[in-house]
């Protein structure tokens, strides 16, 4: 009896008492049963040395004794009805108090152990679920940072590869028949086509087909179409990259990416590759400040290489497109590598007719729309922009719920890509409007009565885009070559509509301060590019466009332009301008009644077309009817 006693104090003992490790909820209830023992009257809580004590002492007041294994608890009930609750150390501590409690002959039970073995398994089971999740999401991520490139390390070692769109043959092609306007181009890339389809026609005769094909022209013309039509028709992959996906920080990436691209190509020979916007890796060599080392410097080397090395590459057609020929390195271009060079410029009357037939195919157009006077009335429209008025006019369309595209839509697209939307909501004052009529008319009727001014199509006091109205005046017919008096007329008509103000309201205002912009670039050029001085002579003064490349310049010395010829040029400069004014404002003073009567008609309805303007104001051919006129010689 004795030792059970003493193996139950110890066993408390070491254990420090009550477990604390047992849960907040486990120790907040017995907390509350403790309390209520101490509002009957016991002195303090509970204890498991205090139940042996009375099991030791007084077993009759006992009733029973109920152990909980999952708790730790043993709950004594008295004979008076109370009940003491207490925890105890260990599975150990139970087996002695039961021993205990069995010699005092006092009944005593267990609630089912198996209860126990039940939440370790649940807490096993949700450990296992949590390992699993984390697993699994480390999984989905590293599934993820390799998906850029290849799995693991192998997507960091891939940074130097190639990556170009390769157009497989059995996909949908485009091919010449959905090329307009570029008649002479197509002919040029039909050799590109009839070698990669016959070579051994060439291989004959010993021909050799060009290495090297750059198409070069302004934005928009169609260049990037031309190269996927030749690969088209020739039934071969195309291999399609831009020039800027070349150049990296990376030291030697753009290299290791030429050679990968020409290793792809090879492999897929007989095949073509697309370099677009070549100018942003083959520029001028020595133009930076790197030197040799310079990066695309680097890359540009290696593409020199691969199109003239000492590898062959028969197979191989290179078609490059670029808006900027004159950058590009002599080397690129000499024969061997760009062989042939085509020019794709802005398309024609004709041309911009096909061009227009092409976007309109599979759209209703209605019975008033005339292609070919809209392609007369859009000189200087590159396909692009063709294809972008055709689009808005079946916005506009579709915008007024029309059944088909009109006149009217076709014409508004027209404005908007040379002039930008209407902005109906910018609402000028009486007197703004006033000076806005004013100017414009002032622009159109100095034009209208001068012989080499183009004929005035359209004249507007409804804001589009920056400006607040608009004259356009569009060509009969395409012209390549200007006259010193054709320059000097559209300078007059230039600054026609500052003469109005000053002739009506005797003040200019600011918006005429891009027109004086225009009229100055276009004096400059008059007299330091064009020679039609006579004073200064048969020279250039000055550089064209300036040095594109810092680092050319960088250290030489520029040519000199001494300060008496400098102001020599500003002279004439000043001089064209000052007759040009006094051109159109003599043309103002002679037609005041019809300037102050169109322009009234103008603020009152806001556009004039065309037919409309002839008809208000006839037009004479004879450059002696517009009065006092001054002579266009020369200063």
């Amino acid at each position: 009896m004795l030792a059970l006693v003493a193996g139950l104090l110890v066993d408390y003992a070491l254990t420090g008492g009550l477990s604390t490790r047992r849960s907040a909820t486990r120790t907040s209830s017995a907390q509350q049963r403790q309390q209520g023992q101490q509002a009957g009257g016991q002195q303090g809580p509970p204890t498991i040395s205090g139940l042996i004590d009375r099991a030791q002492s007084n077993p009759r007041s006992i009733r029973l004794v109920v152990f909980d294994p999952d708790k730790r608890q043993a709950a004594m009930t008295l004979t008076s009805g109370r009940t003491l609750d207490a925890y105890y150390p260990s599975d150990g501590s139970q087996v002695r108090f039961q021993a205990l409690l069995e010699k005092q002959h006092v009944p005593f039970a267990a609630t089912p152990a198996s209860s126990g073995g039940g939440s370790w398994w649940t807490a096993i089971v949700g450990w296992l679920v949590m390992l699993l999740l984390i697993g699994g999401l480390l999984y989905f991520l590293s599934r993820r940072s390799a998906a850029g490139g290849a799995q693991g390390m192998q997507g960091m070692m891939s940074v130097g590869k190639s990556r170009p769109k390769r157009v497989e043959p059995g996909k949908p092609q485009i091919t010449f028949k959905d090329v307009a306007g570029l008649e002479e181009a197509v002919e040029e890339l039909e050799e590109i086509k009839e070698f990669l389809m016959h070579p051994k026609k060439f291989r004959v005769l010993g021909a050799k087909i060009p290495k090297g094909v750059l198409l070069y022209g302004p934005p928009g013309t169609g260049k990037t179409l031309l190269a996927r039509a030749v690969a088209g028709e020739a039934g071969v992959p195309f291999f399609s990259i831009s020039a800027s996906e070349f150049v990296e920080v990376f030291v030697g990436v753009g290299a290791s990416r030429v050679r990968d691209l020409f290793k792809q190509a090879k492999t897929a020979a007989p095949c073509i590759v697309f370099v677009d916007e070549i100018d942003a890796v083959g520029r001028h060599r020595g133009t930076g400040m790197g030197g040799g080392n310079d990066e695309r410097e680097q890359t540009l080397n290696q593409l020199l290489v691969e199109m003239d090395g000492f590898e062959p590459t028969d197979h191989v057609i290179v078609i490059a497109a670029t808006n900027r020929s004159d950058v590009l390195d002599p080397a690129l271009l000499r024969p061997g590598r760009f062989d042939r060079q085509i020019v794709v410029d802005l398309p024609d009357r004709a041309g911009r007719e096909q061009i227009l037939q092409v976007h309109a195919a599979g759209k209703p157009l209605a019975d008033d729309v005339n292609l070919e006077r809209v392609a007369a009335a859009t000189p200087g429209f590159s396909g692009a922009d063709l294809a972008n008025l055709v689009n808005e006019a079946a916005l506009l369309s579709a915008r007024r719920d029309l059944p088909v595209i009109g006149r009217l839509e076709v014409e508004e697209g027209v404005m908007r890509v040379i002039a930008g939307p209407e902005k109906k909501g910018r609402i000028l004052s009486d007197e703004e409007k006033r000076i806005t009529a004013y100017h414009e008319m002032g622009h159109a009727l100095v034009g209208n009565f001068l012989p080499h001014c183009d004929p005035v199509h359209r004249i507007s006091i409804v804001s589009r885009g920056q400006s607040l109205g608009v004259t356009i005046s569009l060509p009969d017919e395409e012209r390549f070559l200007t006259t010193r008096g054709a320059l000097l007329d559209r300078l007059a008509m230039t600054l026609g509509g500052h003469a109005a103000e000053q002739i009506v309201f005797h003040e200019v205002t600011t918006g005429a301060s891009d027109d004086l912009r225009k009229a100055t670039e276009l004096a400059q050029r008059m007299v330091m590019r064009f020679g039609m001085s006579r004073k200064l002579g048969l020279r250039v003064v000055g550089d064209d466009n300036g040095q594109p490349f810092a680092g050319r310049g960088y250290g030489l010395q520029q040519p000199l332009v001494s300060d008496e010829l400098a102001r020599e040029a500003d002279e004439e400069i000043r001089g064209i301008l000052d007759q040009a004014h006094e051109i159109a404002h003599s043309i103002l003073e002679v037609h005041r009644e019809t300037l102050d009567r169109v322009s009234e008609l103008l603020i009152e309805r806001e556009t004039i077309e065309r037919e409309e303007f002839q008809q208000l104001v006839a037009r004479r051919e004879d450059a002696t009817a517009t009065g006092d006129r001054p002579t266009a010689n020369a200063t």
